[in-house]
């Protein structure tokens, strides 16, 4: 039986086979977090209009959009939320176990342009030392500015 089976899957082919995942298989979204840092070593952190009262200061996240690279999706939400631009490093977490989301950080390195924030999603931004950092600073993100992805 499993024979049969082996044979009939390879004998649809690869779009097809696709297909039949893309429908069989759990969908996800993907957070996507960027450690945003300067030359200084100083970490960008965002109050988000969006999140729980006293646990607002956060680092740039965002959602991965179809067909956009996790990389891509780091550049594309820091420059929406704050008008800066980054140069996206090294993957520091890659992490799953939610209902129906995933979630990537990425060390990012600030490269240039003019703070402005996204009034519908920032209500502030601040550039602040690792021993420095705001009340009401998300846990998740402390550890990843740490080095000490959950």
């Amino acid at each position: 039986m499993n024979d049969l089976v082996a044979r009939l899957w390879r004998s649809i082919g690869g779009s097809m086979q696709w297909r039949l995942l893309w429908i069989s298989e759990a969908k996800f979204m993907v957070g996507v977090t960027g450690i945003v840092r300067d030359g200084d070593g100083r970490v960008l952190l965002l109050r988000h209009r969006l999140w729980p009262e006293g646990r607002q200061w956060g680092l740039p996240t965002g959602c991965a959009k179809k067909r956009e690279t996790f990389q891509d999706t780091v550049v594309r939400e820091v420059r929406e939320e704050t008008g800066l631009k980054v140069r996206v490093g090294e993957l520091v977490q890659l992490k799953s176990g939610y209902r129906l989301r995933v979630e990537v950080a990425y060390e990012a390195e600030f490269v240039g342009g003019t703070m402005k924030l996204d009034p519908r999603e920032i209500l502030e931004a601040r550039w602040c030392t690792p021993d420095n950092l705001p009340e009401g600073t998300l846990e998740a993100h402390r550890l990843l500015i740490f080095g000490r992805a959950g």
